[in-house]
């Protein structure tokens, strides 16, 4: 893993990690939990939380766009959801005895600071207020994750890939147009269907001038169609 420790500087103290902190704890509560934080960079690619492996640590990403992947018994990967700064990741490994339950990986350059769990566990445990406001910073990935499955359990090939350029768009990149951080491959397991069908899918929105497509390169031409497709499932 390359990655590099940063030093922290005065604007950290400001982000929005310390501010939903310090509705419900103390200064001097934020500081114990802050001494001990570090910076890391993560390059595109780069696993920031493995599956199935102890984790001493939660990450609170500043910057950059991040994949949920889970890999079955059979070595098949999925996409659970993708995610963009700011947000807290690894919260489920509180309630999985630290042992992550999916893999997070940067899909572009990121950052992200470096918690330390078992002190975000004492001061949760004092503080019931302080763990519904941690709770409240990851809701967006759980929400996302369960909104993918209901698209994987019951939409068509052309309902799933609406839904995650819909997704792409308006929480995500926040854009109608983006160059998309993933492959067509990775496009494939976040949809549940094969890299074909994505291809075929995103060429038949391309002719018909729902989406223009150059590489990696998309623009939404027309989101109230996609947003049809989507309903229409």
């Amino acid at each position: 893993m390359e990655t590099k420790n940063i030093i922290l500087t005065e604007d950290c103290l400001e982000c929005l990690f310390k501010t939903t902190c310090n509705q419900t704890i103390s200064q001097e509560d934020f500081d114990f939990l802050f001494q001990s934080t570090t910076q890391q960079n993560y390059k595109k690619g780069e696993v920031i939380l493995k599956q199935g492996l102890k984790t001493n640590n939660l990450v609170y990403l500043l910057k950059g766009i991040v994949k949920f992947n889970y890999e079955d018994e059979n070595k098949k990967n999925l996409i659970l959801t993708i995610t963009k700064a700011p947000t807290l990741l690894g919260l489920a490994n509180i309630l999985n005895e630290d042992v992550s339950i999916f893999s997070i990986v940067a899909i572009e350059e990121s950052r992200g600071c470096l918690i330390d769990l078992d002190k975000l566990k004492m001061l949760a445990l004092n503080n019931r207020l302080f763990m519904l406001n941690i709770l409240k910073m990851s809701t967006g990935m759980f929400r996302s994750s369960i909104f993918n499955f209901i698209s994987l359990a019951h939409k068509q090939v052309n309902g799933r890939i609406a839904d995650i350029l819909i997704n792409l768009t308006k929480n995500v990149y926040q854009n109608n147009s983006f160059i998309l951080s993933i492959s067509r491959q990775e496009f494939a397991e976040y949809a549940g269907c094969s890299k074909e069908n994505v291809i075929h899918t995103l060429r038949n929105f391309d002719n018909d001038n729902i989406i223009k497509i150059s590489g990696k390169s998309i623009k939404i031409l027309n989101l109230d169609r996609l947003i049809k497709i989507s309903q229409v499932g």
